[in-house]
C-alpha cells in the first residue's frame, strides 16, 4: 500500500509556472506507476500525465502537451509535475495516483491510490 500527499499548489499568473510535488510512502515506489490528473469545478476528473517505473517513459494528455513535464525520483519516493506556460483552463485540483502496473495508464479508475489534491489557479 502507498500513501500520497500532494504540494506546491497555489495561484498564478497566466503564463507564469508551478511545481507540484508528490511524496509516497513505502519501500516499493519504483514498482508503481505514477499519474497526475486534475478536476475542474462541475467537471470530471481528467488525465494530465503519467511515469512509468524508472522514469523513462511518460504520457501526456494532448491539452498540455509541451507545456507540462512529469518527472519521478525514486531514490526520494517523489514525482514532480513542472507545469509552464499556465492558462486560466489550467485551473483545477490536481491530485496524483499511483498503481501498480506494467503499463503506463490514463484513466482515474485504474489507478488504486489517491492522493488528496493540491489546488491550482491560474488568473488571467
Amino acid at each position: 500500500q502507498v500513501q500520497l500527499v500532494e504540494s506546491g499548489g497555489g495561484v498564478v499568473q497566466a503564463g507564469g509556472s508551478l511545481r507540484l510535488s508528490c511524496a509516497a510512502s513505502g519501500r516499493t515506489f519504483s514498482t508503481y506507476v505514477m499519474g497526475w490528473f486534475r478536476q475542474a469545478p462541475g467537471k470530471e476528473r481528467e488525465f494530465v500525465a503519467a511515469i512509468g517505473w524508472s522514469g523513462g517513459s511518460t504520457s501526456y494528455a494532448d491539452s498540455v502537451k509541451g507545456r507540462f513535464i512529469i518527472s519521478r525520483d525514486n531514490a526520494k519516493n517523489m514525482v514532480y509535475l513542472q507545469m509552464n506556460s499556465l492558462k486560466p483552463e489550467d485551473t483545477a485540483v490536481y491530485y496524483c495516483a499511483a498503481d501498480r502496473s506494467l503499463h503506463l495508464l490514463t484513466v482515474p479508475k485504474e489507478y488504486d491510490y489517491w492522493g488528496q489534491g493540491t489546488q491550482v489557479t491560474v488568473s488571467s
